[in-house]
């Protein structure tokens, strides 16, 4: 079984930091190899039949949370206004799509993210990039940007306390239907979401309408929510592997759905490699450059028994992209007869850069991009299946526009992203309303 798993090792692995130790490698490695799981087999199989549902068009999928976590943000504050924006996005969508929604947080995981260069200079002087928590740290100095293989434990010791957490806000109450309502009622009251409202007053009919039945009150109280995330890092993801006790077949333990990016997912890497022997549900990036080729061979080599539930295709394409590249993927890939699932990922192919060197990303472009995902889906005659945001419970300066007119001026009031420009909570909830009503458009 190891020997399978261990393929990967003799494979290019691209995006890995350059360790200088590697013997302290192997001692967190056989650290991390002992540790517990992080979240467990029957958890992602449960999470494998919820997206097999998504697959046949009978649930939407929301994924969102930070562009890179970092230790610093793992407060209880900061996680519990992560999980709450995904709550209030999912009511909306629920309403909206009149079918289950399934939550996946970018979170408890997402702390090492690719880079185009292996350095970064400042004014003359050149140090390792960051590469996120789990690697170095982002201050440009160098004892911060040195790579140390601790943080791959610490990442795991934080991870767990995210987990922790988001087990006690979904299942003690915290996500009782009724209270996270109130919440978007307080959204829809300020005169630039007045166009929301009828939307917010349809929701709270059929919440008193459930409340009147006598619903079951644990329906209303307590949710299911996975974690998820980049699966970049192969020193952190390969000791994390358990062999499941039940069915004797290997597991990811590091999240409930492991994803490989745009960058890494060449058919014959490491990534792809490991992945392809883990039990977890797959999800991989697919760029404007992908072509049915490629997303064939990737079904082939990642879902040979074409298991529903088992990958899903995120795809970040691009405003000015997605209606021409689109409709073509999806149906080179319904004409072979597989179903995986379609998700978007509105945020990554829209970036842009100010003159002020701020990067951030314009909302009305991830509208339109959202807009145009729904379009390709009509158009083919296949399930818009999701979306996958970068957001946060914060109420940050990142992206232009929005209900709140966010400016190039004001971006550097509340820019705090180490990475890439997220949503705020408000523009979360803004996105949520605006693809409800898409969804709404499916049912007629």
């Amino acid at each position: 079984m190891n020997e399978g798993l261990d393929a990967y090792r003799a494979l290019e692995a691209k995006q890995q930091p350059q360790w200088p130790d590697l013997a302290a490698v192997q001692k967190v490695s056989e650290e991390l190899s002992s540790q517990p799981p992080l979240v467990f087999a029957g958890e992602a199989d449960q999470l494998r039949a919820r997206l097999a549902a998504a697959a046949r068009g009978e649930a939407f999928l929301l994924q969102g949370g930070d562009c890179a976590e970092t230790f610093e943000a793992a407060t209880a504050d900061k996680i519990r206004d992560r999980v709450k924006t995904l709550l209030q996005m999912a009511v909306v969508l629920t309403y909206g799509a009149s079918m289950p929604v399934i939550k996946v947080g970018r979170m408890a995981g997402q702390f090492a993210k690719p880079r185009s260069s292996d350095t970064e200079t400042r004014d003359g002087v050149t140090l390792p990039a960051y590469r996120g928590d789990l690697v170095n740290g982002y201050d440009f100095t160098p004892e911060s940007r040195a790579v140390d293989p601790n943080r791959l434990t610490r990442g795991y010791h934080v991870s767990a306390s995210t987990l922790n957490l988001i087990r006690a806000f979904t299942q003690g109450g915290f996500a009782d239907l009724r209270q996270v309502h109130e919440w978007n009622k307080g959204f829809v009251r300020t005169p630039a979401n007045q166009r929301y409202e009828s939307l917010a007053a349809e929701i709270d009919r059929a919440l008193k309408f459930m409340e009147a039945c006598g619903v079951d009150h644990t329906a209303l109280t307590q949710t299911e929510f996975y974690v998820s995330h980049e699966a970049l890092l192969l020193d952190y993801e390969r000791p994390l592997v358990r062999i499941d006790s039940r069915t004797g077949l290997p597991y990811g333990t590091s999240g409930h759905m492991l994803w490989i990016g745009e960058r890494t997912r060449d058919l014959d890497g490491a990534h792809v490699e490991l992945l392809s022997r883990l039990r977890n549900p797959i999800g991989v990036k697919l760029g404007p450059t992908a072509s049915v080729d490629d997303a064939l061979r990737l079904i082939e080599k990642l879902d040979p028994e074409r298991e529903p539930g088992r990958l899903t295709f995120i795809t970040r394409m691009g405003a000015g992209k997605i209606r021409d590249v689109l409709p073509g993927l999806l149906e080179g890939v319904r004409d072979s007869g597989a179903q995986p699932l379609w998700i978007t990922d509105p945020m990554h192919g829209n970036g842009i850069t100010t003159e002020t060197g701020y990067k951030t990303r314009r909302f009305d472009d991830v509208m339109d991009e959202l807009r145009g995902f729904f379009e390709a889906h009509r158009e083919v005659g296949t399930f818009p299946g999701g979306i996958h945001v970068e957001l946060t419970g914060d109420d940050v300066t990142e992206c232009l526009g929005g209900s709140e007119n966010i400016d190039e001026a004001t971006l550097a009031t509340r820019y705090e992203s180490l990475c890439d420009p997220r949503l705020n909570h408000r523009q979360s909830l803004e996105l949520a309303f605006q693809v409800a009503e898409e969804l709404k458009k499916l049912k007629h």
